[in-house]
């Protein structure tokens, strides 16, 4: 098995900012949140998989803060996952 990365991004008023955040962060396979503002990066958390609890606390004190100033944003992230052996055979015949 291989392990397969890719992006999505998507707009949120800042006061929605934190539940993203937090809904994001339990998911499990995001390995990054770049939260940017006007195309600039305001904010970049990356997050360690299996790592819970007390370690996810400052991301998402930061992420309060920054729903605090901003009012429209973009939150962009980095997901990974486990390829099986069968998706990269079809990727190989493709």
């Amino acid at each position: 098995m291989s392990e397969c990365t890719y992006k999505e991004s998507f707009k949120v008023a800042g006061g929605q900012l934190l539940d993203a955040v937090k809904r994001l962060v339990h998911e499990g396979n995001v390995r990054r949140i770049i939260i940017k503002q006007e195309g600039r990066t305001v904010a970049e958390f990356p997050l360690t998989v299996g790592v819970v609890g007390a370690v996810f606390a400052p991301v998402l004190a930061a992420a309060g803060a920054l729903a605090a100033v901003l009012t429209e944003c973009t939150i962009e992230v980095e997901r990974t996952v486990e390829r099986t052996a069968a998706d990269d055979a079809k990727t190989d015949v493709a």
